[in-house]
């Protein structure tokens, strides 16, 4: 336990200075009280899927080429369609999304990983901030990210540089506008130019120098998961943390020990009772 809360003091330390970026990943919504009324990974999201639209046998389990079938022989705005609905129900900000919007340091850049909206509720009670979304091409050629004020109008990049608070969607989001990232087109317009980093906002680029990332509800199964998490955190600082109990696969572990990222082998709701405090702690615990 020593060690432990000698790792949750480095941690809070770093996040009070402004050196720390959350990255939330699907695995955040299990800490929803009662349990998540959106699809919570993306095994649960392509379940949703193919139970609106047949697709064949062999990628029903797979979440971007089951969202690419549909789009081809659907069409996009079927895809979209399906997208919103499995993400239209209300998610309330968890005690996690509660605790990251009490860090005054300024400005805070915090990265999103799926598609609900219970970060974006939740910075309602913040001043000045701002979103910024990544856009598929099929729908907004030659734009990789819009930006949209807390109201969910569209706002142009450069009143980024005005904003305490930055959350960034790279994979799109429910609200204000339903942009989703999901299909193997998306990914491949995407992973096409993300080495060079320009699906990358520059205001997100300059906001993670020197900082560590904190990973949570994040796994790095995939050669996609890994790829984002990899190339949003480039240029940043040389040790991050990840939350992530249960047994590793190869690659996770790989992953981890190449980005230099320490494990912190618990369950998320129990990280985040340590993290949050003991005020927080008992509304988890009343909650739960």
């Amino acid at each position: 336990m020593d060690k432990i809360d000698a790792l949750l003091s480095e941690i809070t330390s770093h996040l009070e200075e402004g050196g720390v970026v959350p990255y939330l990943g699907p695995g955040v919504l299990d800490l929803v009280p009662g349990g998540s009324p959106v699809p919570n990974s993306p095994e649960a999201l392509v379940k949703r899927l193919v139970a609106k639209s047949s697709v064949p046998f062999k990628i029903r389990g797979n979440l971007t080429a089951a969202a690419q079938y549909i789009e081809n022989f659907k069409h996009r705005k079927t895809l979209v369609g399906h997208m919103s609905e499995a993400f239209a129900a209300e998610v309330p900000p968890t005690v996690l999304h509660e605790y990251l919007t009490r860090i005054v340091r300024k400005p805070l850049l915090i990265v999103d990983a799926w598609y609900d909206n219970a970060m974006a509720t939740a910075l309602q009670s913040r001043n000045l901030w701002g979103q910024l979304q990544g856009v598929s091409q099929s729908e907004h050629f030659g734009t990789w990210v819009h930006y949209f004020r807390p109201n969910g109008m569209q706002a142009d990049p450069f009143e980024a540089d005005t904003w305490d608070t930055l959350l960034y969607k790279p994979l799109g989001s429910i609200a204000p506008a339903k942009n989703f990232l999901v299909s193997d087109t998306d990914f491949v317009e995407v992973l096409t130019e993300i080495d060079i980093q320009t699906p990358i906002p520059d205001i997100v680029q300059q906001l993670r120098a020197g900082r560590h990332f904190l990973f949570l509800g994040c796994r790095f199964r995939t050669q996609l998961e890994r790829t984002f998490a990899r190339q949003i955190m480039k240029r940043s600082s040389d040790t991050h943390w990840a939350v992530l109990p249960g047994e590793l696969s190869r690659n996770e572990a790989r992953f981890l020990e190449e980005q230099n990222i320490r494990r912190i082998d618990m369950p998320l709701d129990e990280f985040v009772r340590l993290l949050a405090g003991e005020e927080q702690a008992e509304k988890m615990a009343v909650a739960v």
